[in-house]
């Protein structure tokens, strides 16, 4: 099982049995080209072979250009060959009236099983994805350049029919300083860690003018107000940039983040967190935007690819191609609001190899306030596009009717298929970039929110995360394999599981034991109610196994009085916090393990 071959060939043999296809010349196939182009066969090509696979699914037919590198035999593929067959026509790549939905999750499945393991890039692909980070911004000013009045005052009037009220509230919580700011777990530029965090030494002008006032938001108390000597107040030419920094998503690309600085976070967490509370409470927001469930964009891609109304969008670079002018368009009314939002943002941005960069996009990823504005972004545009196709101006009213066929959530958008190609002009127009090879508006396949839907049928594939753990040291790679062997058994796959546990029963020194989904060991979850027990908890009577549990304990980090005494008016709701030592210790663990002991079997 260390190599991901194997793993591909006991899957391939699951969906043969289930598919009544031989697997063995295409594991042939897999293993030849394998040993010539190493692992990029099955982490780069083989995803590009079930990106057009999708695509031939949603076009009702394989195109010349799909596929290329593979050897045909007709109209399809030699490879995967007897799982093609029963979606499409051999002699002319034709979709068939009553395509095999098992072969299509088989198909599916083989091409993109190692598409997401999370590996380092090359330093070329690296520096491509860091160029192309500085070139969208060029490409922003561009867009910026060509939008007239027109498309300003259109775009801020159907944002404001949308989320006035929203803004209206949000303008007026932070007039009257009832925005409240918090600390998340992550790193932060200027390193800070933990509890440190509470004891800023830092504030920028530009956050002090914007009504995020130090005496109010650094302090616990206003008496405190000699500590105040001891924070450098930072001019715009002294902010501390936002570190870029290239993180491994797949071996054909980084994932490309920003990390803020801590008094920016600070400060951007205070505005997110009252703005996603209002946009998925009030109307007419609500309808239209998510933060917290992805299930109602999910129901309605579902719906889509049975009855074909709807169209599943997805855009590339989607958070860097949210233009900070377009953000001030759309907050322009709204003082205190645009203030809060402006004055959080980072407008330099460290880059590896590149140096300092002025920012033209309102924010990377990494940011707090990226998803929710880039949400109230999309959600405007799309309108801006279905307006163009209605040929009239919407009303208060109009949107009302949109609901259940609009919905954003991140950069994964629903809108209408008949109105598609209008509302991707428009995004177009704006600066984003559509990404044709998972936007679909014809056919039965749709899309979104990490769920893909045929013709009513959930096609959805398990995806391979880490390699392989050979150690009881590998913690990370053994957590996310024994969550990947779940996810196999949820799904069917007897051959791939019995494999897995083989080689997990192996590194986890025999202490594998079946649990259920909410035991805290790392087992196996059957699902059919069996447990190995071990013994029975003399106090509560409850069963034990013994098995591996994670252990991550927080790093020392001590903080001041003031400090804690802000720490503890910051704190959300009325329960104590449940973690006794957080002033002695806080922040995400530097090393994470496992430790054999016995728990609760559920």
């Amino acid at each position: 099982m260390k190599s991901p071959m194997l793993l591909w060939r006991v899957v391939a043999e699951d969906f043969g049995d289930r598919c009544r296809v031989s697997t063995t010349h295409d594991f042939k196939t897999v293993a030849r080209r394998s040993e010539h182009e190493g692992l990029s066969f099955l982490t780069i090509t083989l995803p590009r072979f079930g990106k057009d696979f999708d695509e031939a699914l949603a076009d009702g037919g394989v195109a010349h250009a799909h596929f290329a590198g593979f050897q045909r035999l007709g109209g399809l593929p030699r490879f995967l060959g007897g799982f093609l067959e029963l979606v499409f026509d051999r002699s002319d790549g034709v979709l068939l009236d009553v395509p095999s939905v098992p072969a299509i999750v088989a198909i599916r499945q083989l091409t993109r099983l190692c598409s997401k393991v999370a590996l380092p890039c090359s330093y070329d692909r690296e520096r491509y994805a860091l160029e192309q980070y500085i070139k969208t911004d060029g490409e922003l000013v561009d867009a910026e350049n060509s939008w007239s009045e027109d498309d300003i005052h259109r775009f801020q009037r159907i944002s404001r029919l949308i989320f006035g009220e929203v803004f209206t509230r949000m303008d007026n919580l932070h007039a009257r300083g009832q925005l409240v700011p918090k600390h998340g777990p992550g790193s932060t530029a200027d390193r800070l860690l933990g509890n440190e965090k509470y004891d800023l030494r830092e504030w920028t002008v530009r956050l002090e003018q914007g009504g995020f006032h130090s005496v109010d938001f650094i302090l616990p108390n206003p008496r405190f107000w000699m500590n105040l000597e001891n924070v450098k107040f930072l001019s715009p030419g002294e902010e501390r940039p936002v570190k870029v920094v290239p993180v491994p998503k797949t071996l054909e690309t980084p994932r490309i983040i920003a990390i803020e600085p801590a008094c920016m976070q600070y400060a951007q967490q205070a505005v997110a967190e009252g703005l996603v509370c209002l946009l998925e409470t009030y109307n007419v927001s609500k309808f239209f935007v998510g933060f917290t469930d992805q299930e109602p964009n999910r129901v309605l891609a579902k719906r889509a690819s049975k009855d074909g109304s709807l169209a599943t969008l997805d855009l590339s670079e989607a958070s860097d191609r949210v233009s900070h002018q377009l953000v001030v368009y759309l907050l322009r009314g709204y003082t205190h609001l645009l203030d809060a939002v402006v004055s959080s943002r980072s407008t330099k941005a460290d880059v590896p190899g590149f140096g300092l960069h002025n920012l033209t996009k309102f924010a990377s990823m990494g940011s707090a306030l990226t998803f929710p504005i880039e949400a109230v972004v999309f959600t405007s545009i799309v309108f801006c596009g279905i307006e163009d196709a209605i040929g009239r101006r919407l009303t208060y009213k109009d949107f009302y009717s949109f609901k259940g066929k609009v919905r954003v959530y991140g950069d994964d958008i629903i809108v209408p298929a008949e109105y598609a190609q209008q509302v991707m002009s428009a995004l177009e127009h704006f600066g984003f970039k559509v990404n044709l090879h998972k936007s679909f508006w014809n056919g039965k396949f749709r899309e979104s929110c990490g769920k893909e839907y045929f013709d009513g049928h959930d096609v959805s594939v398990v995806k391979l995360r880490e390699v392989a753990p050979t150690s009881l040291r590998d913690v990370k790679e053994i957590v996310s394999w024994v969550d990947f062997r779940n996810q196999l058994y949820a799904a069917g796959f007897i051959r791939a599981v019995d494999a897995v546990d083989r080689h997990l029963t192996g590194v986890l020194k025999g202490h594998f034991p079946r649990v259920g989904p909410d035991s805290p060991l790392l087992g196996r979850v059957n699902g059919d109610g069996s447990f190995d027990i071990h013994s029975i908890d003399p106090r509560t009577h409850q069963p034990l196994a013994r098995g591996w549990r994670v252990s991550a304990d927080p790093p020392k980090s001590q903080i001041s009085g003031e400090g804690a005494l802000l720490k503890y008016f910051l704190k959300r709701g009325s329960l104590p916090t449940a973690d006794k030592k957080h002033l002695l210790r806080s922040g995400r663990p530097r090393a994470v393990g496992i430790k054999l002991s016995k728990g609760p079997v559920q």
